[in-house]
């Protein structure tokens, strides 16, 4: 565990139960939504990168 994160759980374990609880479960939907970007753009195909990339190079050219 890094330095940082052993400062935030300790500050963190000094307050009320009810707000610990609450602070958890943000780091959680976070971590959760981190894993899922991850997992889509794992599963991204090389081809639908290239038209994403189409797409975005036919808007820039439309300005």
């Amino acid at each position: 565990m890094t330095q940082l994160l052993q400062q935030a759980i300790a500050q963190i374990q000094q307050l009320p139960p009810d707000r610990q609880d609450a602070i958890a479960a943000l780091f959680l939907a976070e971590l959760q939504g981190e894993q899922k970007w991850e997992a889509q753009f794992a599963a991204t195909t090389d081809d639908q990168w290239d038209r994403m990339a189409a797409m975005v190079r036919q808007e820039i050219a439309k300005g």
